[in-house]
């Protein structure tokens, strides 16, 4: 029997992690392969909650798309088998009250889903049944596969790139007719948003998108009739918004990114390839923290930096409060919606660690703490990468919001969306409010910038010993 192979008469379990969807998803396909019955497991794991992870916005979306997939498989004769506690503890029983020969999993590169593999692999031992992972299901393409001659991962994007568009990729699967599971299996309710809230609690952001496959498809199908074609010359536009906004159903796999890529080929054009060479950078960041797993704490390169601990500005730069307008209706988009437009991730980024001069894991860390599509691999290596400790091979590159506003808000509406102070300030002088004087100043209740961009620029050269 092969390692792909069900068992006859036994069934498998597709234990769900980041996958969270029916169509092109190996885990369930491999695991249902002749019909076999299956058991679609996931596992309230609550040892995410407890170390944080667990945010109001992430916990609302995953309790969406959950529901969504109970009411998919329901669709197709089966329902999603819902246990809360440790991981391999509840596919042991699983396994064991099933007689399961083999347990099927998506492939991840964070240290906790390589522990969870690792445990997984332990508890298994001894049973007669399998673990069975399976690569290019949260990524297009394996972290492993793309890399250069004597080395274990490309460090460069641009290199990595041309070698990950000539390598093939798998066949896109259709999602299941049938499936069939085991009526004996007990399982709880999907859990609610309050269910899988840490600790800490709170509420998830008033314009929170919903989560599931459903609601994904539905939006990648929308956007690709409407808005591939003209990505690759607005995907920076702050105020058209002309992102896909795909980015928490990628995260959850809700949707396929070797799907995603597979359309888009086929789609062709100048749009169609802006969005894969995003795909791309997607799992460039995967197989670096693949190849470097301490990259999610530590600088990949460091640069000697001593931080600025520098509360205040830190708090302003949270709230959405700097001065800078550009950078605070970005702050306030994340607030409200737990996602941020690219080019306002950053700009905000660049604001912090180069003209505040903080760490850029205080950054990260608010980040984590509301971007519904936050994840570890992205999240971290984005950050580092503006910071310039991370692959970025112009680590002194700064963004300065003034020079950022006048080419992607050149109008202001991006702000006057997101500023409401400023709203009556019209055109480009809204990026610029501490410009008015006299009464004209006093009405709007907007406070001058923290910083001056001179002295922050000043600041950071100094530290980067680049003042000759």
């Amino acid at each position: 029997m092969s390692e792909h192979e069900t068992a006859q008469g036994t069934p498998a379990v597709a234990l769900f992690t980041a996958d969270l969807r029916l169509h092109d998803n190996p885990v369930l396909h491999a695991a249902g392969r002749g019909g076999a019955a299956v058991v679609p497991l996931f596992v309230v794991d609550e040892a995410i909650a407890r170390a944080g992870f667990a945010v109001p916005n992430r916990a609302a979306f995953l309790a969406d798309c959950l529901a969504d997939l109970d009411a998919g498989l329901r669709q197709r004769g089966g329902r999603l088998v819902v246990r809360r506690g440790d991981v391999a503890e509840e596919v042991g029983e699983i396994v064991a009250e099933t007689g399961a020969r083999q347990v099927h999993i998506a492939a991840g590169v964070s240290g906790y889903a390589t522990r969870r593999e690792d445990r997984l692999r332990k508890a298994l031992a001894g049973t007669g049944c399998d673990l069975v992972v399976h690569e290019a299901v949260i990524t297009a393409a394996p972290p492993g596969a793309v890399t250069p001659a004597g080395r274990d991962h490309f460090a460069v994007f641009t290199p990595y790139f041309r070698r990950w568009s000539a390598e093939s990729q798998r066949k896109v699967l259709d999602a299941p007719r049938r499936v069939r599971v085991p009526d004996e299996v007990r399982s709880a309710e999907p859990p609610s948003a309050a269910d899988l809230t840490g600790p800490g609690g709170g509420t998830p952001s008033p314009g929170l998108p919903r989560g599931g496959e459903t609601v994904g498809r539905k939006l990648a199908g929308t956007w690709w009739r409407t808005g591939l074609q003209d990505y690759a010359d607005r995907h920076d536009d702050l105020p058209g918004d002309a992102t896909s906004r795909l980015s928490p159903y990628l995260h959850f796999g809700c949707l396929s990114a070797t799907e995603l890529v597979h359309r888009a080929r086929t789609a062709g054009g100048a749009g169609a390839e802006a969005f894969v060479r995003q795909l791309a950078w997607r799992d460039f960041h995967h197989q670096v923290l693949a190849a470097r797993p301490d990259a999610a704490h530590r600088n990949y390169r460091t640069r000697h930096d001593r931080w600025r601990a520098a509360p205040e500005e830190v708090a302003a730069w949270r709230e959405g409060r700097t001065g800078y307008p550009i950078v605070d209706a970005a702050m306030r988009q994340l607030q409200h919606e737990g996602w941020m437009h690219n080019r306002g991730r950053l700009l905000v980024a660049s604001f912090l660690t180069k003209t505040l001069y903080v760490d850029w894991r205080t950054g990260a860390e608010h980040f984590l703490s509301l971007l519904v599509d936050g994840d570890i691999p992205n999240n971290q290596l984005n950050w580092q990468w503006v910071a310039g400790t991370g692959t970025d091979t112009r680590p002194n590159r700064v963004l300065n919001p003034l020079l950022q506003a006048s080419r992607f808000d050149p109008d202001g509406d991006y702000v006057r969306r997101w500023v409401p102070e400023l709203a009556d300030l019209e055109g480009a002088a809204v990026h610029q409010p501490w410009k008015l004087s006299g009464p004209d100043r006093a009405r709007f209740d907007y406070p001058d910038p923290i910083v001056t961009l001179a002295e922050g620029h000043a600041r950071f050269t100094r530290a980067r010993g680049l003042d000759g």
